[in-house]
């Protein structure tokens, strides 16, 4: 797994082994980023559920102004860490351990993207959309990667799903504010 462009171009990431982890396929990564291009430069980014973290630090790499980093688990949280070191990123990150849920309870701030890759068959981005869409800017966009038998719904607060990508066994769906136009 490695830093697809921008500043941090080539870097190798860490994840963490077992069954339990599954990070985003370079293919579909490449695909997200390909889909976003134009929405990154100077946003403020939340990758949630961060795993190793690559999704969000390829958005940095790529010009985004800052990036907060959630997921519930302390060796992911670790990974995240080493990650942005590596990549010499730490100054435009915060890495918080917390359950998804809780830290859209006691945010504060908004986001311009927000890129979703939960556990599959958890059941979590049903609980999070509509929640995380009170903590989006108006002209934000929401990206979750589910496995292509889960449907998730087509609202999600103001956010309606626009377009669903689908790569093999993977599908990228993407919100948008219902105001603005494609």
């Amino acid at each position: 797994m490695r830093v697809i462009t921008g500043e941090a171009k080539g870097r190798r990431l860490k994840t963490l082994n077992g069954d339990d982890v599954r990070p985003t396929a370079e293919r579909v990564k490449e695909a997200l980023f390909s889909i976003i291009q134009f929405d990154i430069e100077g946003r403020n980014v939340l990758d949630l559920f961060a795993g190793s973290g690559q999704l969000g630090i390829e958005a940095v790499s790529r010009g985004a102004r800052r990036c907060v980093f959630v997921d519930s688990s302390r060796q992911s949280i670790n990974i995240v860490r080493e990650n942005l070191e590596h990549c010499k990123l730490t100054d435009r990150a915060r890495v918080v351990q917390s359950d998804a849920l809780a830290f859209l309870a006691g945010c504060g701030e908004k986001f311009d993207i927000a890129l979703l890759d939960p556990p599959y068959y958890a059941g979590l981005l049903e609980k999070v959309l509509p929640v995380l869409a009170q903590k989006m800017n108006v002209g934000g966009v929401i990206i979750c990667e589910t496995p292509s038998d889960i449907a998730l719904p087509e609202e999600a607060g103001e956010f309606t799903k626009r377009r669903e990508y689908r790569y093999g066994r993977v599908v990228l769906n993407l919100y948008r504010h219902r105001t603005i136009e494609d």
